[in-house]
């Protein structure tokens, strides 16, 4: 970390020899180590290294390629590409390398004295004759048991490090997989790589395929067919489905692992024999489904559908709910439309009830209606929805305190939560927002904690991209027409005057919107037809031209959002040239390198993984405040001027966030948004996509790119294709 100026990507590889003096920072979780080294031939000056190393102990030899960075502040920083280290092989090597702490029982005393007594012989004594270190003054029978015995668990971690780095593991995973099966980790990797895939977040089938290969498994080897069965579902799942035909399961299989589909059909039985699949039947053709997921969607359609089995208030007479919407209306002082009205007398009588429609369709009027007439009658709310940043807006509309559904469940991780069936929820009314994006696991589980005869509101817009997980619980609901459904389509006249309105309309319609510009708009087209084009004036936009006629700042008003991550327009190619325009190296800004990222102070990041010790969750956005040298510690002012600190290590939980994915921003709004749009997109261009990101806008839009590319999207409707088997099991049997 430092105010720097990086080295050129162009510059050529050195290779740096030494012997580590000491150990800034090390992670066990990533790797990444921060070093002290001195180089060979010098006798004082130590130079700073930054790479990746399993373990790192002082006094190994080091030997590392990489390049030179300029620090004027700090002195030069080697960053190693590759790091190999080395037992030490002199005496003041291995007496800085023993007195470390790297062995119970010696420390730099006793290093000393054991090494004045065997020299360069004293690994092998510890080793194989330990019983001669009683000879030195202070080492008795336990001392030298428990010095022998430490230092051996430190070979195995040693050799078993290297036998992982052989087969191209990363010292992070290298790392993960030792504290997941200890000194079985060799064993477990020989007997089945796949197990890894299986047991280790962050080992995919891929890695675990490429050991297999490498230490000679056979292609048609039972446990590589099943891991590529399950594998296939398993990213079916991470695109969105919950089951998939047996057709295509075979088909994608069969080609994944290079072997006829005959094998692969064999497995599939097998699996399914062991309940490890579930089969099914949908339309007359053959499904199987991961348990896990089939088990959601059983559980939600058993839930909605005693819900809308029984009204909930039947018995109330018409005078009572309209008094009810009389009194709401007085003391907010509105007037309900009628689809309005007639939405609130359905929801008084429905134990469950959707409200759905895009924007300015009078949504949070009417869920603030709602709210005031069971404030009224004295019963509990609990409000709620998937992210933190939805359910601050959620909070600040009903001016009810709001959770994340996470938090609400008590989730503590891992899959286990706090709140279930056998300890439930507690209230009287709950209102979940934003449930476009709450996918069938996450449902499953807040349905199960729903208490007895409590009353549900389901809100959002089924319009939008569906859940990143799983599934597309709203969608199949409305779909089924079992689950009481109100759908708003009446844009009220206040909000037919924003364009950005009428335009998200229009986009949902199948239509491209007007695009002819209006001086008092808040939806602009500006048209540039190659990516470089769009990069640059969306660059210009952000930096200069919208802050300079909207008065608006360019970090915290101003959100790029870009259908994907990778090519010139994605996140990760607008990210590196908005961070270059808007906060730029000096020599007075701390800086950090980490995942081949740099993270400034003064940068705009984004929160990737719930983190509930930290108290930060996947959305949230924030800037770095400040950076620690001594420890080194990035700090992030969050929204709400909160701070958090992360260790060098943790950075892979941030990425910067001057441009995210629509997919990301869902359940958020900003002032401003601009979207570049462009045939590089081809593949996500959709109407769903381009629909939610216009929506996320709260008083300017600006669409950058082709219109050509805004044409070819409107007429897509790619995300809502899922295979899931809901809407079929909420159909009366």
């Amino acid at each position: 970390m430092n105010p720097s100026h990086p080295a050129s990507p162009t510059a050529p590889l050195e290779r740096l020899k030494g012997t580590v003096e000491r150990v800034t920072f090390h992670s066990e979780d990533t790797g990444y180590c921060i070093l002290k080294v001195l180089p060979e031939g010098r006798t004082r000056q130590v130079v700073t290294v930054i790479g990746n190393a399993p373990h790192v102990v002082p006094g190994e030899q080091l030997d590392a390629t990489g390049t030179w960075e300029r620090a004027r502040d700090y002195g030069d920083q080697f960053k190693a590409a590759k790091l190999t280290l080395q037992r030490p092989d002199t005496l003041d090597g291995l007496e800085r390398y023993l007195g470390s702490g790297l062995i119970d029982g010696v420390g730099p005393a006793y290093a000393k004295r054991i090494l004045a007594k065997f020299g360069s012989a004293t690994l092998d004594i510890i080793e194989n004759e330990s019983v001669k270190l009683e000879q030195v003054e202070g080492i008795g029978s336990k001392r030298r048991q428990e010095i022998r015995a430490s230092w051996m668990k430190q070979k195995a971690v040693h050799a078993i490090m290297l036998f992982l780095h052989r087969h191209g593991i990363s010292p992070s995973r290298a790392l993960r997989i030792y504290k997941t099966y200890g000194d079985s980790a060799e064993g477990v990797l020989k007997a089945n790589p796949f197990q890894l895939a299986a047991d280790i977040h962050g080992v995919g089938f891929k890695t675990a395929d490429q050991i297999a290969m490498q230490i000679g498994m056979e292609k048609g080897a039972p446990q590589r067919l099943k891991a590529g069965v399950l594998h296939t579902l398993t990213e079916a799942a991470e695109r969105g489905h919950t089951c998939l035909p047996r057709a295509i399961v075979l088909e994608h299989a069969a080609h994944l692992l290079e072997v006829d589909q005959a094998a692969v059909a064999l497995v599939v039985d097998r699996l399914v024999e062991a309940t490890e699949l579930t089969p099914l039947i949908m339309a007359d053709a053959a499904f199987v489904a991961l348990p896990h997921l089939r088990g959601a969607e059983q559980s939600i359609a058993q839930h909605l559908k005693a819900l809308a089995s029984s009204e909930a208030e039947s018995e109330v007479a018409h005078e009572t709910i309209e008094g009810s919407i009389a009194q709401a209306e007085a003391s907010q002082k509105l007037t309900l439309a009628d689809s309005q009205r007639q939405a609130v007398r359905e929801a008084m009588r429905q134990r469950v009830l959707i409200i759905t429609g895009g924007p300015g369709v009078g949504k949070t009027t009417l869920v603030r209606t709602l709210l005031a007439i069971h404030q009224a009658a004295g019963r509990k709310i609990v409000l709620a929805a998937p992210t933190g940043r939805a359910a601050r807006r959620l909070q600040e509309s009903a001016g009810i305190e709001a959770k994340t559904l996470h938090r609400l469940l008590e989730s503590q991780g891992g899959g286990t939560w706090g709140r279930h069936r056998g300890r439930p929820l507690q209230g009287d009314v709950f209102v979940l927002d934003e449930v476009s994006m709450i996918d069938a696991p996450l449902m499953a589980q807040f349905l199960s904690a729903l208490p007895q005869g409590a009353k549900l509101l389901l809100v959002g817009d089924a319009d939008q991209l569906p859940s990143v997980g799983p599934g597309k619980v709203l969608q199949d609901a409305i779909a089924s027409s079992q689950v009481p459904c109100v759908k708003l389509t009446e844009i009220f006249r206040q909000a037919a005057s924003s364009r950005i309105i009428t335009s998200a309309h229009s986009i949902n319609g199948g239509q491209v919107p007007d695009l002819t510009p209006h001086r008092d708009s808040d939806f602009f087209f500006l048209e540039a037809t190659t990516p470089e084009a769009i990069a640059e004036t969306v660059v210009q936009l952000v930096k200069t031209r919208l802050p300079a006629k909207y008065g608006l700042d360019s970090i915290q008003d101003i959100q790029v959002l870009t259908p994907m991550n990778r090519n010139s327009l994605g996140t990760r190619a607008l990210n590196h040239a908005l961070q270059a325009a808007l906060n730029p190296p000096n020599e007075f800004k701390y800086e950090i390198e980490r995942f081949g990222t740099p993270f400034r102070v003064g940068d705009k990041v984004l929160q990737t993984l719930n983190d509930y010790e930290k108290d930060v969750f996947n959305g949230d956005l924030g800037v770095i405040a400040s950076m620690d040298l001594d420890p080194v510690k990035v700090h992030v002012r969050f929204d709400g001027g909160r701070e958090v600190a992360y260790e060098p290590g943790e950075l892979d939980a941030l990425q910067p966030a001057y441009a995210m994915t629509i997919h990301k921003s869902q359940g958020s709004e900003f002032p401003c948004v601009i979207i570049p749009v462009s045939t590089q997109h081809f593949v996500m261009l959709e109407r769903s996509l381009i629909y939610t990101g216009i929506t996320r806008a709260r008083k300017l839009v600006v669409l950058v790119g082709d219109s050509k590319a805004l044409k070819l999207a409107v007429q897509k409707q790619e995300s809502r294709k899922r295979w899931t088997c809901l809407r079929d099991l909420l159909q009366p049997v």
